[in-house]
Order: structure tokens, then C-alpha cells, then sequence
């Protein structure tokens, strides 16, 4: 990497930073097409996010990648938002265009890019996405458009009712299921594709989101945490197709590099260093 005074500049703003991939990704990336472009994480507490925002400006950056807990809050210092984004109430993606800043969200055909790639359709199938936070919002976007019917499950219920109805806007097929329901084999059994958009896997301790002993081998399990998981080990076990969010991680960077750069990325470049990244050495 030659870093001069034409060099652009694209950034993550998140809190904390410390654990990311993106700069291996996105560097690999810009050094294999010869772009003169860095990529750099940068730690943004809360209550300077708005002076952060004002520097991609001021220091004329490509954009920026935005993750916890920025991503509702920056589209006020924005000066648009596309409809997508919007619609989700979360950017991760910033593009600085002229002198205007454009919102953007990666996340969810991120992650449908992810479940193509895999060969995996949901078209007309039964969905059921467990957690009803952000992530949710975005791929819940697309899948309610393409799936048959859509459940959400969260242990907040209010949370869980309120993206119900917010997603119903756009395709009048998801319900949302209940604590009785989660633990009911005929319902579990019901979804053809059961997802976790929860944080729960990223701790040894922490519980798992659904029983497996509910799951059918018929099903596939997808885990938004980009690692292997105890869900995911248990489903695999049981002898369901599995899929983590590494997918999702890789092609939601892959549309955001486009979005700053104009150019298509090597994508296999991208999933190469990502998963050097996330491999044992030794």
C-alpha cells in the first residue's frame, strides 16, 4: 500500500471497532484493482458522531462503512437517504457524492446476495427470523417480498409487533410468533428456513435461540453471527443445512465498495481475506 496525498479514504465508524474485518476485505480489494484507496476503522463514541459525520466532508472521504451503535442515529446528518434505508430506519452504508452525503443500507441484499450464492431460495417458502433488532429490519425487508410467509419472534413482544406491522407495509405476509409458539415442534417444524438475528452464539455461555432438539432435517438454519455457533453445530448435528453470516458480511461489502468506487470488486479477493481473517493460524 502506497498511501500519498491522492489517496481516498473509506472508514468504518462503529463503537467499539477493535473486532472488525472490513479494512482486510476492502484493502485486499483496492491493492488487487491498483485503486489508490485506504480503508481505516475509526472509533466513534456516541456523542461525537456528528462531528465525525462532518468530517467525511471536510476531509473529502469516499464514504464510510457505519456499524454499532450509529446506525439510526447518523441519518440525521445526512443529506439523503434512499428509499431502502428509510423504509429499514438504519444506513451502513455513507457515500460522499460532490458535497453531499447519501445513506445507504448493504445489509439486506447482503445477505440475500449470501443465501443465492448458497443456492438457497425462499421463494414461496416459509420464513421464521428470531430477534426483531436491526439486522432483522433489513433482511426482513427483502425476504418479506419473496417469501410466502414471514415470522418474527423476539422475546420483546412490543418490538417483535411493531416490525410486524411495519414489514406488512410492504407485503401483507408476516405474523408474529409468540413465546408459545418458539417452543412448539409443529410450529418450529412449519418454517422451511429458520434464521437468528440475534446476538446470542457470540458468548460460549449464552443460550440458543431455538431448541434444536425442534429442528427437522429438512430445514436450513442461517446464523447472522459470522462464525460457526452453537445453533449452527447443533442444526448441522441434526442434519440441516447451515449457513453463517460471513456471506452476508462479504456481499454487504461488496455492494458498499461499488457504491463508493463505481467498480465492481474481486469478490473472491474479498472472501479470501476475510477468511484469513477468521481462520486459526497453525
Amino acid at each position: 500500500m502506497n498511501i500519498g496525498g491522492k489517496t481516498k479514504i473509506a472508514s468504518l465508524f462503529g463503537y467499539p471497532v477493535e473486532h472488525t474485518l472490513s479494512p482486510a476485505m476492502h484493502n485486499a480489494a483496492f491493492a488487487h484493482l491498483g485503486l489508490d484507496y485506504c480503508y481505516v476503522p475509526f472509533s466513534v463514541r456516541p456523542e461525537h458522531l456528528k462531528d465525525a459525520v462532518s468530517g467525511i466532508r471536510a476531509m473529502s472521504m469516499a464514504g464510510v462503512n457505519v456499524t454499532v451503535p450509529h446506525k439510526e442515529r447518523i441519518m440525521e446528518f445526512l443529506d439523503s437517504v434512499d428509499e431502502e434505508a428509510s423504509f429499514i430506519g438504519a444506513v451502513n452504508t455513507v457515500r460522499l457524492s460532490g458535497d453531499r452525503l447519501e445513506g445507504f443500507n448493504t445489509d439486506g441484499p447482503g445477505f440475500m446476495c449470501a443465501l443465492a450464492e448458497a443456492g438457497i431460495s425462499v421463494a414461496g417458502r416459509n420464513v421464521l427470523v428470531i430477534g426483531c433488532g436491526g439486522a432483522a429490519r433489513a433482511i426482513g425487508y427483502y425476504l418479506c417480498r419473496e417469501a410466502g410467509k414471514v415470522g418474527l419472534f423476539d422475546v420483546d413482544e412490543t418490538r417483535a409487533r411493531a416490525l410486524t406491522k411495519h414489514l406488512n407495509s410492504v407485503g401483507n405476509n408476516v405474523l408474529q410468533a409468540g413465546p408459545d409458539d418458539i417452543k412448539d415442534a409443529g410450529f418450529i417444524q412449519g418454517a422451511d428456513v429458520i434464521i437468528n438475528a440475534t446476538p446470542l452464539g457470540l458468548k460460549p455461555a449464552d443460550p440458543l435461540p431455538v431448541d434444536p432438539s425442534l429442528i427437522s432435517p429438512e430445514q436450513i438454519v442461517c446464523d447472522l453471527i459470522y462464525k460457526d455457533t452453537p445453533l449452527l453445530r447443533a442444526a448441522s448435528a441434526t442434519g440441516c443445512r447451515t449457513l453463517d453470516g460471513l456471506g452476508m458480511l462479504l456481499w454487504q461489502g461488496v455492494i458498499a465498495f461499488e457504491i463508493w468506487t463505481g467498480i465492481k470488486p474481486p469478490i473472491e479477493v474479498m472472501k479470501k481475506a476475510l477468511l484469513e481473517k477468521i481462520t486459526p493460524k497453525g
